[in-house]
């Protein structure tokens, strides 16, 4: 029996780190889909695998134009790993073909027509049956030097966009997360951001939260009025980090639907065309500042300590790393005995969920197709057992029809059922003429 009991929530992989910050000049190369996933399901610990992947809806992953046939091969090659699907990100912002949330009517536009298509996808990947949980990620696609020349008409404008891309995203049964960076105007700050979401008023939209990203909150980044922890602060108190934690993640832990596994080492990167935001860590990178698994808990458990269960998935999300360390089978076994610690201190078990009771049981085998879509014929079927074909049930005769139920008749063996019926026909048939003579 595996010693890893818990088997929720489950555990997915970014599939972005292998774009964000790469392809663009002075940067590396992209890593192309096909070997983030290879390179995900390869990763085993103690007998535990990934359970899932999240995506990044552009180019040269994932065409937010995607066509409902490439979707389909795209669900066939993601099931065939052993995963689903969970949260995907919208690719929102200027360069990507979308807009800034606090420009012009035909920004916000390109903006609201990025989130229909990504919702879009969302739903068809629920309709193939290979996304059983997860949110469709944005954020404001504007800096915070460009929100800072008019805050309150341009957080008035965020909001505003937000709330349209939330009806947007109701159509298609979808829910928004708001993921908090340092490098988006409007959503730089801890405060900026709860006001956002505050105003926004929206039962389908939440916050994204990154563990990197939101330490950067409470040291102020960006928002040194805001900031939580001193400006000279040594870290040399953990018990004032954690204080200082426990003060964000009050304010921010209810408004939580999408949770980023990740490490810090308190400074900041770019890279590309990325701004620069909360610098990404391996999990046992030496200067990071974070206990994964300790603070973790600040998220994913009440101000009483109980579980939130907010989501069914937590992603590790680790952008930028140098190629060479990606393509590592060991930075991949690293992360994920990060994730299962995650899950050790703060998961929960459900044997009925997880198909056949054991830990770490694919999701894959245990969520239903729902609606009229069905999964692509090349699909392999990991566990899952098709509907049987059913017979059709033969006619009755209009005599068996009108017939009230013997006693006899359900006492006496089934098999031996259809053989009776056809003794009794024949005579009933005969008898017909004898009557009709002594009526005459």
């Amino acid at each position: 029996m595996s010693k890893h009991a818990n088997n929720f929530p489950k555990l997915h992989n970014a599939m972005w780190p292998g774009l964000v910050g790469k392809g663009g000049p002075g940067a590396e190369p992209a890593i192309d889909l096909d070997t983030m996933l290879d390179l995900t399901a390869k990763a085993r610990v103690d007998g535990v695998q990934f359970d899932g992947v999240d995506l990044f809806l552009y180019d040269p992953h994932t065409s937010i134009d995607i066509t409902d046939d490439n979707l389909k091969r795209l669900a066939n090659k993601i099931y065939a790993k052993g995963f689903v699907v969970g949260s995907v990100v919208a690719p929102v912002w200027p360069p990507t073909g979308g807009g800034s949330a606090m420009g012009d009517p035909e920004e916000r536009k390109r903006f609201h027509q990025q989130v229909l298509k990504a919702c879009r996808i969302a739903r068809k990947l629920r309709e193939f049956g290979v996304r059983p949980y997860g949110v469709v990620r944005i954020d404001s696609a504007s800096s915070p030097s460009d929100w800072a020349k008019d805050p309150e008409g341009n957080q008035k404008h965020i909001a505003e966009t937000f709330r349209e891309a939330c009806d947007v995203a109701k159509d298609f049964g979808e829910k928004l997360a708001a993921e908090g960076e340092i490098c988006w105007g409007g959503m730089h700050s801890w405060k900026k951001m709860v006001q956002l979401l505050e105003m926004v008023d929206r039962p389908n939209i939440g916050f994204q939260a990154d563990m990197a990203h939101t330490l950067l909150y409470v040291m102020g980044y960006n928002a040194a009025e805001d900031a939580i922890l001193p400006q000279d602060w040594d870290w040399s108190d953990p018990a004032q980090l954690d204080n200082a934690l426990k003060e964000l993640t009050a304010a921010l832990r209810p408004w939580t639907i999408d949770f980023h596994v990740a490490q810090n080492d308190a400074t900041v990167k770019g890279s590309g065309s990325h701004d620069k935001t909360g610098r990404h860590c391996l999990p046992d990178d030496p200067n990071g500042k974070l206990d994964i698994a300790r603070h973790a808990g600040f998220w994913l458990r009440d101000e009483n300590g109980k579980q939130t269960r907010r989501f069914q998935h937590i992603c590790w999300d680790g952008c930028m790393f140098p190629n060479e360390v990606m393509h590592r089978p060991e930075t991949w076994n690293h992360i994920l005995a990060a994730m299962i610690a995650v899950r050790d201190a703060h998961g929960w078990a459900d044997r009925l969920a997880a198909g056949d009771g054991a830990p770490g049981s694919r999701a894959i085998a245990t969520f239903e197709l729902r609606g009229p879509a069905k999964l692509p014929k090349a699909l392999p079927k990991r566990g899952v057992r098709p509907a049987s074909k059913r017979r059709k049930p033969a006619r009755l005769s209009a005599r068996a029809k009108n017939s009230p139920p013997s006693t006899k008749r359900r006492k006496a063996n089934p098999a031996k059922r259809p053989a009776a019926k056809a003794r009794k026909r024949p005579a009933a048939k005969a008898r017909k003429p004898t009557r009709k003579k002594r009526r005459r």
